[in-house]
């Protein structure tokens, strides 16, 4: 089979240069503060802090901020709590979405849009946090870790997505399946959640960097440090600079290891430490996106 040169007049070629230089140009903007802060976290401690924000690469070699971080007992409950509340969060995020997605993309379901207004209007009025803090409260969930996951349980707009997702469901495939003898549910597992699986992949990715980057309702609604999830740890070190709560009392008490760590270089692997799990999350959505896109080009 011949092969054919894409011919491209000078403005078609000046303007893929500029869209490259440009992709290339965010990229290195990207990635370079990322580089930077592994590099810090993996310099010798004597030689921090001389280290610019753009260098890329470590000055000497060292991971004693890396062992002093996974073995403090606060980061590795804080790894820990995070990981056990954005994973039960999402999970029963995207099951509960998708089932009042389902429901109120049929148009036979009664009360269909006062339902639909009502979910509209948690987007223009959004509670406060002493009326919230109140009905916690009043539920007994201070203190609880459902105070944190019950928090947005259903995304209104994430909800949205996936009721025009599940609009556009072919009527015809619905109808043979009710034909089969499918009834509601069966349908819904079997025909419209497998159809889905880009649209859900996109609300479970939003859920989980939504739920993993909370911070702000754990530190209210948490008193017990135990239950703090890595932000909240993250935030008391990075903002409030106490380098004594990772090093310890008895390491700070001598002038050799632990207490010779520069307090930059473990505020880069701590932020690292919480920015690592995201990272890792999105080259396995990433196929559930190509998929999807996919599909939708061979149904154009």
């Amino acid at each position: 089979m011949a092969a054919y040169n894409i011919r491209r007049t000078p403005l078609e070629r000046a303007e893929y240069a500029i869209i490259v230089s440009t992709l290339l140009f965010l990229v290195v903007l990207t990635v370079q503060p990322l580089l930077n802060l592994l590099a810090i976290s993996l310099s010798d401690p004597s030689e921090v802090a001389g280290m610019s924000g753009l260098t890329v690469l470590p000055n000497g070699f060292s991971t004693d901020v890396w062992g002093l971080l996974l073995n403090n007992p606060a980061v590795l409950r804080g790894v820990v709590n995070s990981i056990f509340i954005t994973l039960v969060s999402s999970f029963l995020g995207v099951v509960l979405t998708a089932l009042m997605a389902w429901a109120l993309s049929r148009p036979g379901l009664p009360g269909r849009r006062v339902i639909f207004v009502l979910m509209l209007v948690t987007i223009v009025f959004d509670p406060g946090i002493i009326p919230d803090y109140l009905v916690n409260k009043r539920l007994g969930l201070l203190d609880s870790y459902w105070s944190v996951i019950l928090f947005k349980l259903v995304n209104a707009w994430y909800l949205i997505i996936l009721i025009r997702f599940f609009e556009e469901v072919p009527k015809e495939l619905l109808e043979a399946s009710e034909l089969d003898g499918a009834n509601p549910f069966q349908i819904f597992w079997h025909v419209a959640l497998p159809l889905a699986k880009s649209a859900l992949a996109t609300i479970a990715l939003f859920y989980f960097v939504f739920h993993w980057n909370e911070f702000f309702r754990a530190m209210i609604y948490l008193n017990d440090q135990s239950k703090w999830p890595l932000q909240v740890v993250l935030r008391q070190f990075v903002v409030e600079g106490d380098k004594l709560a990772m090093v310890g009392v008895d390491n700070s008490n001598n002038y050799t290891g632990a207490s010779q760590i520069n307090i930059r270089a473990l505020k880069a692997g701590m932020i690292l430490l919480t920015i690592v799990p995201i990272l890792a999350i999105y080259p396995l959505i990433l196929k559930f996106f190509t998929k999807g896109t996919m599909s939708g080009a061979l149904k154009g």
